[in-house]
């Protein structure tokens, strides 16, 4: 029998609002996919008109992460996932790549948006040998994350967490770091943090889009200098390239020659 489960957190009753845009639309839209509202669209056509370089960002995220997870399973033997701040369910989620390569891998997705919540089930599609299951919380909130992941992780077995795009909304960087401490911190040897985040002092024009869109009245997404996000690593034995603009990060042989963008990542193992 396929296994999945949904916990209730702090956002089970809120509604999803329609009048303000919201940063896990707005990234759906950007990479094509049809679960966002005309405000969210307004948002992102805006941005983009700002700095069309966003969309590119977003898709090379997405590659990123498919290829830190296509490592830690095929290479690093993970076989659980925590993946907080998952967004909305589009191409090659986290179970999707995971579960392609090793079919008994369990993943836990985490976050608050209601509209992710009423997507949940697309969500939590499994094999039958694994598990996902969805956690309404915070990322503000790591102790409600860790206990109700635990249904269906064994936090005795290294697991891989993944914090992608997500602790650019936590807005004071101490807090941020202790939010990665907290969760790393419940994870065994043998772990994995997988972090990427957009990247400040990289390129003028996506400050100017991103500062234009935190005073949209969306929650502020704050970027952070190459510096900051490696730290978020210290403690951690970060692999090979180390923390690098993400089309960089063991690209595949195929791809084009990579560019630099402001998108910087890294995936490191706890020792």
């Amino acid at each position: 029998m396929t296994e999945h489960a949904t916990t209730p957190g702090p956002a089970e009753h809120q509604k999803i609002d329609t009048s303000v845009p919201h940063s896990a639309r707005i990234w759906n839209y950007w990479l094509g996919g049809k679960d966002n509202y005309p405000v969210d669209r307004q948002a992102g056509d805006a941005y983009t008109a700002v700095f069309p370089g966003i969309v590119p960002i977003a898709r090379s995220s997405r590659a990123f992460l498919r290829r830190n997870i296509t490592y830690l399973v095929a290479e690093a033997g993970i076989r659980q996932f925590l993946d907080v701040g998952t967004g909305l369910p589009t191409a090659e989620n986290t179970h999707e790549v995971a579960q392609r390569i090793a079919s008994e891998s369990r993943i836990v997705y985490v976050d608050n948006d209601p509209m992710v919540l009423a997507h949940a089930q697309a969500l939590l599609y499994s094999t039958p040998e694994g598990a996902t299951a969805y956690v309404d919380s915070n990322v503000l909130t790591p102790d409600h994350i860790l206990a109700a992941a635990a249904d269906t992780l064994d936090f005795s077995r290294p697991t891989a967490l993944i914090l992608s795009n997500i602790l650019g909304h936590v807005a004071d960087y101490d807090h941020a770091r202790s939010i990665v401490t907290r969760l790393m911190g419940a994870l065994p040897s043998g772990s994995y943090l997988s972090i990427n985040d957009g990247s400040r002092s990289i390129d003028p024009v996506f400050e100017q889009a991103q500062d234009a869109y935190n005073e949209s009245g969306a929650v502020p997404y704050n970027l952070r200098t190459v510096d900051e996000i490696t730290s978020f690593f210290d403690g951690l034995e970060l692999l090979d390239p180390g923390v690098v603009s993400v089309p960089h990060w063991r690209p595949d042989p195929t791809d084009p020659a990579p560019e630099v963008i402001a998108e910087h990542g890294g995936l490191a193992r706890k020792p």
